[in-house]
């Protein structure tokens, strides 16, 4: 058969975000591929929430998906950070701000229903297979080929892992890596030894997402001993149940204990949770995607076990998770890639050091920014996490001063600097204050030089002149309490 008769083929591992994801990017591409999903139903009932930012917005305006997430949601209202009795310390107008910057909200739903969300909009629907479980990927010298479980092949020329966290095709590119280059992947890289924790304890942690009719409620739990590649653990019910119990009688709001949320849960589960980004995204003919090559949650100062729960309330703690959206980047960035590199190739098979060419593309345009990402999110946590005395100085006194606009800003300066499809309109996405570094600044708007200043959430090692301010005059205060208690004994 001619080269033209057997197009360029994509085999895509995983119908999670990324996976759809591509798809919907692939087919307005032009290019050939085929999703494999092991679970028989495209939305089973597993997770919890995901949250969908404005940059995650206009991928979903791009691929015709946005309409229909704002309708399956409402726009969240409050920020609100507590003690560990559950008394407010600060109350954020974060979410509004946002919008104001960015022209869309912050939309909150489901896992699953964003997932059946993305399915429902996919143009040709025949392209997800579901019940085909992986055996073996193997690379051939011109292509790639997929052993299924049920004896059938699939056949392609290259391999996108999007399965997740436990990746079967990240595990095939890394034994193809040791067979055919040395020492390319380190075992320090498959062991991802990060820390994980985002707390208003010591040792564990609440976070509540809120929708009018649910609640998304995760409990964070340190681990003494973090677990690594390729040790998996596993947890049943009853797990979950004694987790539950131990802080039972913990507060979560000046009115409400952890146990009365337990109660009422729809469902629940205890899951391990890895994170970490990976120095090597590709080999040979396999690309990753999603979290298989970058887990982005908050970053972690201890390994974490979620308690992750369905629940019929209306509290509401919420928290930045940037995970969904940075799997979808990564989709698009790499979608982009494999297109201009199709429309470099004039209708041939592009080769194998073609391919990796377009490969490390990808991964130099997206590695440095999600490393940016984690190290944000490492901030944050520490702050969160109250890690030292000075985090929890700043989260109780210095974060709840700031300016009701400041995290929002300085979030702006990720938001604004994400990737999008280069080759679908987005003229009619509504934007705000602050405009996409890909579409040039708008008039009469400061540079992002001059608005990321604005908060205290700089760099990881920076202190901002408001933080500086605030720690001398807490220290001002300390000093005059202890002279007066001094003078009060005289």
């Amino acid at each position: 058969m001619s080269t033209l008769e057997q197009p360029f083929r994509v085999i895509i591992v995983g119908a999670g975000v990324a996976g759809l994801t591509a798809s919907h990017c692939l087919q307005k591409a032009g290019i050939e591929h085929v999703v494999l999903e092991r679970r028989l139903e495209i939305a089973p009932l597993e997770g919890a929430s995901i949250a969908i930012y404005p940059h995650g917005a206009r991928i979903l305006h791009q691929i015709g998906c946005l309409e229909a997430a704002k309708k399956a949601c409402v726009p969240c209202d409050r920020w609100w950070c507590r003690r560990p009795d559950g008394k407010p310390v600060m109350n954020n107008g974060f979410f509004h701000h946002v919008k104001q910057n960015h022209g869309q909200d912050i939309l909150l739903l489901e896992r699953r229903e964003f997932l059946q969300i993305l399915y429902d909009g996919l143009p040709d629907k025949s392209r997800i297979r579901l019940g085909q479980s992986v055996k073996e990927v193997r690379q051939t010298v011109s292509g790639v080929q997929i052993e299924l479980r049920d004896g059938s092949v699939e056949v392609g020329d290259m391999v996108l892992g999007c399965d997740g966290v436990h990746s079967l095709v990240r595990t095939a590119m890394w034994d193809h890596a040791s067979k055919t280059t040395n020492s390319l992947v380190t075992a320090k890289e498959k062991t991802c030894e990060r820390d994980m924790t985002v707390t208003h304890n010591t040792g564990y942690s609440f976070l509540f997402l809120t929708q009018p009719d649910r609640v998304f409620f995760f409990v964070f739990v340190r681990l003494d001993n973090p677990f690594t590649w390729p040790k998996r653990e596993r947890y049943t019910n009853e797990d979950a149940e004694r987790l539950a119990a131990s802080v039972a009688d913990h507060a979560v709001s000046p009115t409400l204990v952890f146990g009365e949320v337990w109660k009422k849960r729809y469902r629940g589960a205890l899951i391990s949770i890895e994170e970490g980004v990976l120095d090597h995204w590709h080999h040979g003919r396999i690309a990753l995607a999603g979290d298989c090559a970058h887990k982005v949650r908050s970053r972690p100062l201890t390994r974490m076990l979620p308690i992750q729960l369905l629940t019929w309330l209306r509290q509401v703690t919420p928290n930045i998770a940037l995970g969904g959206n940075s799997s979808m980047e990564s989709v698009v960035v790499l979608c982009n890639h494999l297109r201009q590199m199709m429309g470099r190739q004039c209708g041939a098979k592009p080769s194998l050091a073609t391919l990796n060419k377009t490969f490390a593309a990808y991964q130099r345009e997206r590695q440095p920014r999600v490393k940016h990402i984690m190290e944000y999110s490492s901030l944050i946590t520490s702050v969160q996490a109250w890690r030292t005395p000075f985090y929890k100085f700043v989260g109780t006194w210095v974060l709840p001063l700031q300016p009701d606009r400041a995290v929002a800003d300085q979030l702006g300066e990720i938001i604004s600097g994400a990737p999008k499809l280069d080759f679908v309109d987005v003229q009619e996405f509504s934007s705000g204050r602050l405009p996409w570094k890909d579409e040039g600044p708008k008039k009469g708007l400061r540079t992002d030089c001059q608005n990321k200043n604005e908060g205290w959430l700089g760099k990881k090692l920076a202190l901002s002149g408001q933080m500086v301010s605030a720690a001398l005059a807490f220290g001002i205060f300390v000093f005059v309490a202890q002279y007066i208690r001094l003078l009060a004994r005289v």
